[in-house]
């Protein structure tokens, strides 16, 4: 991360669009990847000195209408769109409600409700905070089971654990990238991307693409060596008293090869 996330994530999205894919006319040899500054500007209805200086971090404090027709401009989505709307807020440090890092008794005790299933809890740096026994079954051919994206970059068990291992890499570091609209300055997660960006190439250049999304429910295919393969999907749930932290539970159809999969990893 940098003191300008906001510029670097405007660069970022203004490097996928070629004139071409926005309407526009080019003429002559562009010195830049993608859509020049007062092209964004011109498409986003608004003066290109104005958008220049917030792309540089020389403007602060953009109104929610000018990020929505820069949104507009640079074809993002949803979730792109709030991330921006999250990077742009101007709030003193002192106003943001850091990340808890400890999972509580009662929510250990919840996790233990589902003896059948994965379930276990994140915080935004994707640290495992507590897990079921179930879970820590899951997890165990990794050396250890501390923070998902570090098992996902840099243990080499990761890349027959995970059956499709990039759709997993881009999902981890995509969610990495939402946790910085939640609190740029969080201190764990800094120390998560700075760690990993230093050790994996495959990690810095994911990061770098800006591409961002949060856990909200999906498909895993996974191989456990003592089980075989694993069809799951899974649903994620913020921790309402616990700012910042995840359910995340991985469930199996029932009946299905993977549901007796578990069933024996449970027990």
């Amino acid at each position: 991360m940098t003191s300008n996330d906001l510029g670097d994530f405007l660069r970022a999205h203004r490097a996928r669009l070629r004139p071409d894919d926005v309407g526009l006319a080019s003429y002559g040899r562009r010195r830049v990847a993608g859509l020049r500054r007062d092209e964004v500007a011109v498409l986003a209805g608004m003066n290109g000195d104005y958008y220049a200086r917030l792309e540089q971090g020389r403007e602060r404090g953009p109104s929610p209408q000018v990020l929505d027709a820069i949104s507009r401009a640079l074809r993002m989505d949803d979730a792109a769109r709030t991330h921006l709307h999250r990077l742009a807020a101007v709030l003193p440090d002192g106003r943001r409600t850091r990340p808890d890092e400890m999972a509580s008794a009662e929510l250990r005790h919840l996790l233990d409700g589902y003896p059948h299933t994965p379930a276990f809890v994140l915080n935004p740096a994707t640290d495992l905070l507590a897990s079921n026994a179930v879970a820590d079954a899951l997890f165990s051919p990794f050396e250890t089971a501390d923070n998902l994206a570090r098992m996902t970059f840099l243990d080499v068990t990761a890349r027959t654990f995970f059956a499709r291992w990039d759709r997993a890499a881009e999902a981890v570091v995509a969610g990495l990238r939402e946790a910085t609209g939640l609190d740029p300055h969080y201190p764990r997660l800094r120390e998560v991307v700075s760690s990993l960006t230093a050790a994996s190439g495959e990690f810095a250049a994911l990061w770098s693409s800006h591409t961002v999304y949060g856990k909200t429910r999906d498909a895993k295919e996974i191989h456990h060596p003592d089980v075989g393969p694993l069809d799951l999907s899974y649903q994620s749930f913020d921790v309402r008293g616990a700012p910042g932290q995840q359910l995340v539970i991985y469930h199996a159809a029932p009946g299905s090869p993977s549901a007796r999969a578990l069933s024996l990893l449970a027990a």
